[in-house]
């Protein structure tokens, strides 16, 4: 299940002419802020995230403090995002490993940063190409759906997916691409329905020619 080197250059085209700004809609003014809100993002929106973590971020200003906090305040502090207190217990797993392990500041490489509780790929993918420019191929519902749809993937498994976009992207746009194909799975191509008659991709995708045609 494979594009033409063509057809996914001229896609990634006119992802670029639509979405010339997407980029990460988590608020955050550092990596340690970034991988805190990613993590709450997890089955949660951007929107509730960014409402949460002022006061989170306020309580618990860097790893060394939310390290040493008291998990029932974590849980309260992030209640509205959803699997809260599995989520804490992760963000204070992973924030006395970066204060352990990594003198305080969360680790700028793919290997390091899986090895944080609570962080897989994706998570690390965001913090690495969002926070230290460093190329990744983030793969979260919206990238998996509308890669199928595309034909870029086959494969259902996310470090598959990951593989499979990673050799038909150029290297320098896998982060901004990978927002854009955010914003396009989150606008157009919806999981229940997908706005094919409205899409711009329409007639280079299997998927939505084959809805509208």
């Amino acid at each position: 299940m494979s594009r033409s080197p063509e057809a996914t250059a001229r896609i990634i085209e006119l992802l670029e002419e639509h979405y010339p700004e997407a980029w990460c809609t988590l608020d955050h003014r550092n990596p340690y802020e970034l991988l805190v809100a990613t993590v709450l993002s997890a089955q949660c929106t951007d929107e509730r995230v960014n409402k949460t973590t002022p006061a989170l971020f306020e309580a618990f200003p860097e790893a060394s403090a939310l390290a040493g906090a008291e998990i029932g305040t974590v849980e309260e502090l992030i209640r509205s995002t959803g699997f809260f207190r599995n989520k804490a217990k992760n963000l204070k797993g992973a924030a006395m490993r970066i204060t352990n392990h990594f003198g305080g500041r969360v680790p700028d490489n793919l290997e390091d940063l899986v090895s944080l509780p609570g962080v897989a790929r994706k998570t690390a993918n965001v913090v690495l190409g969002c926070a230290f420019d460093t190329p990744g191929v983030v793969v979260d519902t919206h990238v998996k759906r509308v890669s199928a749809r595309l034909g870029w993937t086959g494969n259902t498994n996310p470090d598959k997916i990951e593989r499979d976009l990673m050799e038909i992207w150029p290297r320098d746009r896998w982060t901004k691409l990978g927002h854009q194909v955010i914003l396009h799975g989150r606008s157009l191509c919806q999981a229940r329905r997908p706005l094919c008659a409205q899409c711009f991709l329409i007639t280079l995708c299997p998927y939505g020619g084959k809805e509208v045609g």
